[in-house]
């Protein structure tokens, strides 16, 4: 039999997966959101002994702290985004099943990885999480909490430090910011279906199947960092999305195109010398993609890797038309 003590112990160890879970849904950054974790863990461990048996439920202590935390990082986080080179795009993560060579765990043990700690589900789609990324971090945390995880308003006013009647408006600001900016996304079978037409599209190098495949009005966004070359600015149309994808095609000889899951959603990963160099992930509405989210920043490549090697330069690009 364990003491109270083990058992309180084993309790707290537990939260770890769901504070990641919540971390990553806050920050769109796996390294941010452990780090805030390890803050929030840090913060437990301060604590006297007899303060820590004094706490009821750790849990809802964790995810108070948790949150304290991410909203503070949000809000230092808008500062240095204005500074990043290009786009900003959160970091996508990978569906360690589909990897022959992933990092397998089971047994009950925690994953080695952060990222394999959080669950792909639509919370965590690309699409979902550049909507988050335009709302100010107190309706980001409210809305969250609340209608991602299910948390009272009393409970989500003591952690943006509002009424609860406050962070219900927080929330309902937020739940109309998602759906206007969100379409429904389409099944998963469909949305892989439309993603493979366009792998095999740029493949044969054929434009008119790649313009077809994309909405008129199709943006194609990137983030290399400043570390890595690519558009600072959205392609915008669906020719020129086209073109610009050919481009690639043509100046990065040896580079392949894999279907991964990205997100929780069918994507794609472009590959050199066995580096994976981008992640792609998707928008689809009515049959025809309407954005391509390309994350080239290596350091936000490091989870789809099996080691740290730097990804160098390959297939880099500027501006379409090279401009």
């Amino acid at each position: 039999m364990n003491s109270p003590s083990e058992q309180h112990l084993s309790a707290v160890v537990a939260e770890r997966r769901r504070l990641m879970n919540l971390a990553y849904r806050l920050l769109g950054s796996v390294a941010e959101a452990e780090d805030a974790v390890q803050e929030t863990y840090a913060r437990w461990y301060a604590l006297s002994w007899r303060q820590r048996e004094g706490v009821r439920s750790p849990g809802a202590w964790l995810t108070k702290v948790a949150g304290r935390v991410c909203l503070d990082v949000l809000g230092s986080a808008r500062v240095r985004r204005e500074r990043y080179v290009g786009a900003w795009i959160p970091e996508p993560l990978p569906d360690r099943t589909e990897w022959g060579d992933g990092r397998p765990w089971g047994d009950g043990a925690e994953p080695a990885d952060p990222a394999d700690r959080i669950t792909l589900d639509e919370s965590v789609s690309m699409a979902f999480l550049v909507v988050l990324e335009s709302m100010t971090p107190a309706e980001r945390v409210a809305f969250v909490l609340h209608d991602v995880f299910q948390y009272p308003f009393a409970e989500v006013a003591d952690i943006v430090g509002r009424t609860p009647a406050a962070c219900r408006q927080l929330a309902s600001s937020a739940r109309r910011r998602m759906r206007a900016a969100q379409d429904p996304a389409p099944p998963a079978p469909q949305q892989a279906g439309l993603v493979r037409h366009f792998k095999k599209a740029w493949e044969a190098r054929d434009i008119e199947a790649l313009v077809g495949l994309l909405d008129p009005d199709a943006a194609m966004i990137a983030d290399g960092g400043g570390q890595v070359g690519t558009v600072l600015r959205p392609v915008e149309g669906r020719e020129r999305i086209a073109q610009y994808v050919l481009q690639i095609a043509a100046r990065a000889p040896g580079l392949s195109l894999l279907e991964r899951t990205v997100n929780g959603r069918p994507g794609l990963v472009a590959q050199q010398a066995g580096t994976t160099v981008t992640v792609a992930a998707f928008d689809i509405t009515d049959g025809r993609i309407t954005r391509i989210w390309a994350v080239r920043n290596p350091e936000k490549l490091r989870g789809w890797n099996n080691d740290a090697r730097p990804v160098g330069t390959a297939g880099e690009l500027g501006e379409p038309g090279g401009h």
